[in-house]
């Protein structure tokens, strides 16, 4: 098996920990001014979805990682209950509200995003790194504000919000950083 140190794990990284495989979802390298570096992690299980909050590192030991599969599929659709992705060859895959309520926020039905497999199970959907998406609601901006850093909420089509400039109105479309959650431009 392959093995990572933990000085190089990053976001979306897999590999087994505990009796348990877990992915990063969050990650910082503590540097502090007496004593070793580590690293400080939130992990969170594949399969089970539990999440370990503040597990640490220390940045030259070795992690087994795990073998992830990842593929390409479409979003077909959500009978209420499960979410319904689509690969090259027609087969679809039915993802609980726990595996995909991250990547909600930026998908619509027919987008594609990236589905990561263990074992030929799927665990996670990845939105595309950027997406573009439709303002539904936002408040008008006010003359004289345009010039600052003054952000406003706006709802997209997903039913998301966004903090976005004051010159972004309702029926504009947007470009969204799905790593950060960040608005990038108007399309």
């Amino acid at each position: 098996m392959a093995q990572i140190l933990a000085g190089d794990i990053r976001k979306g990284v897999t590999f087994e920990y505990k009796s348990g495989v877990y992915t990063v979802t969050e990650f910082q390298h503590v540097k502090p001014g007496k004593g070793a570096a580590f690293v400080r992690c939130t992990l969170k299980n594949v399969v089970t979805g539990q999440v370990l909050s503040d597990e640490t590192f220390n940045p030259t030991a070795k992690l087994e990682t795990a073998q992830v599969e990842t593929k390409k599929m479409t979003y077909s659709y959500t009978d209420g209950e499960f979410y319904y992705f689509m690969d090259d060859e027609f087969n679809l895959t039915p993802l609980n509200l726990s595996q995909v309520e991250d990547a909600l926020r930026y998908i619509r039905e027919n987008d594609t995003v990236t589905v990561k497999f263990l074992y030929d199970n799927a665990f996670s959907v990845e939105p595309e790194n950027f997406v573009e998406l439709k303002v539904i609601e936002a408040e008008p901006g006010v003359r004289g504000n345009t010039a600052t850093n003054v952000t406003k909420a706006a709802k997209v089509e997903t039913g998301a919000t966004f903090q976005v400039p004051m010159f972004v109105n309702e029926g504009d479309t947007i470009r969204i950083d799905t790593r950060t959650g960040e608005y990038m431009s108007r399309v």
